[in-house]
């Protein structure tokens, strides 16, 4: 699995590389913790399922 995502970050207001913080297996899938290295803003993904608000 990658360990950098690029995407929006809403709380930058600009395209940023996120970075994977955790990952788990859950009986859902795997679920992984994605975080932006300039501010607290985050968002887990489960199973290919995107918890961010931006997408």
């Amino acid at each position: 699995m990658a360990m950098e995502l690029d995407r929006s970050c809403p709380s930058c207001g600009e395209s940023k590389t996120f970075y994977r913080a955790a990952s788990t297996t859950l009986h859902l899938g795997q679920k992984v913790k994605w975080h932006c290295p300039d501010c607290d803003y985050g968002f887990v993904k489960i199973d290919g399922i995107d918890t961010g608000a931006s997408a």
